[in-house]
């Protein structure tokens, strides 16, 4: 059984290596490229919204797993939460490629209405009632929060993971090597945790975001869009709801968090982007006059202090270290509920 349960995780891995470099060259074809804004004079020559291809390959293989479970072994437990949780990463899939094709230069969907479906996509949640409505708090121990729990907090972790998974990306692998960081830790906390079904959810998405990260590294070839950073946002709360592990993923989310109030000191606004000012040789100076509205720009300063020149791989592996540093620490934190 453990060796077929290894199917679907290859099924992901071989979607995406054999259809994304389709994607890619039929997007050249028909002109479906992105602008690559941290490289000098912008080439638009970036294959767009890739992740559509991530997303495809992530489905398919969850419902071979399904279908495993189903006919091999007789097992159809966790079936419902399987099926709400691929629910909301599709409707918020589909509000991402929308999204991706109205174009962020020109707008997009406007920012209350993106909250507004990321709300309405956490219904399959809700009508399940997902996770535990019991949460334990310090000094005041355990607290029950009946209808609080559905109502409100899974709305509230689903549209926020999902915007603000969004609001740090713009460079190239970023948000695919992130996602294969935030899920691979994500599902090792789902194993110890006893949830194992979730833990292969987990990492069938990281095999595929990993071909992904490949293409998508310096120098882009593809460009991953909203519909897959969507993706990956909902896949992160919705594993968090459902293994009821909420206060270990608002720990590794620790630098959305921060991203989150760096943009808001720029009110959010589509002109107070992440990318940095690229210069000929493609190294980066910072934005804005040296004012911070992300973690990409304060990356940029911190690493000047230790390079002449910075490059856009410099910030993404910067960032990168960060993350794991940030798992690691929650990892000791919460070991004595975990490692029991």
């Amino acid at each position: 059984m453990d060796l077929i349960i290894l199917i679907p995780l290859i099924i992901s891995f071989l979607l995406t290596l054999v259809f994304l470099p389709k994607w890619i060259k039929k997007c050249q074809q028909v002109d479906l490229v992105w602008e690559d804004m941290n490289k000098y004079q912008h080439p638009k020559n970036v294959a767009a919204s890739g992740g559509i291809v991530v997303v495809m390959a992530f489905l398919i293989s969850v419902l071979v797993y399904l279908a495993l479970g189903t006919f091999l072994f007789n097992n159809l437990v966790n079936v419902a939460e399987i099926f709400a949780l691929l629910s909301v990463i599709l409707i918020l899939a589909i509000v991402g490629l929308v999204d991706d094709l109205l174009g962020w230069k020109h707008g997009g969907l406007s920012w209350r209405f993106r909250i507004f479906l990321a709300f309405v996509s956490s219904i399959p949640l809700v009508v399940i009632n997902a996770g535990q409505q019991t949460i334990g708090l310090p000094f005041f121990g355990a607290i029950e929060l009946g209808l609080i729990y559905p109502l409100i907090l899974i709305p509230l972790g689903i549209a926020g993971a999902t915007t603000t998974y969004n609001f740090l990306a713009g460079f190239n692998g970023l948000e695919a090597g992130q996602g294969i960081i935030i899920l691979s830790f994500l599902s090792f906390v789902a194993y110890l945790t006893g949830n194992s079904w979730l833990s292969i959810i987990g990492l069938i998405m990281v095999l595929s975001l990993i071909v992904f990260y490949y293409y998508n590294r310096v120098p882009a070839k593809v460009f991953p869009g909203d519909i897959m950073t969507w993706a990956i946002g909902s896949l992160i709360a919705g594993m968090a709801i459902l293994g009821n592990f909420e206060k270990i993923a608002v720990f590794v989310f620790a630098l959305y968090i921060i991203e989150f109030i760096l943009k808001s000191r720029g009110g959010f606004s589509p002109a107070k982007q992440s990318f940095g000012i690229p210069n000929r040789d493609n190294s980066l100076e910072m934005p804005y006059d040296g004012k911070i509205y992300s973690l990409t720009h304060l990356a940029i300063g911190i690493l000047k202090k230790f390079k002449k020149k910075v490059y856009e791989k410099d910030v993404t592996y910067f960032i990168f270290l960060i993350q794991i540093i940030i798992c690691l620490a929650t990892l000791i934190i919460f070991k004595s509920s975990l490692f029991v």
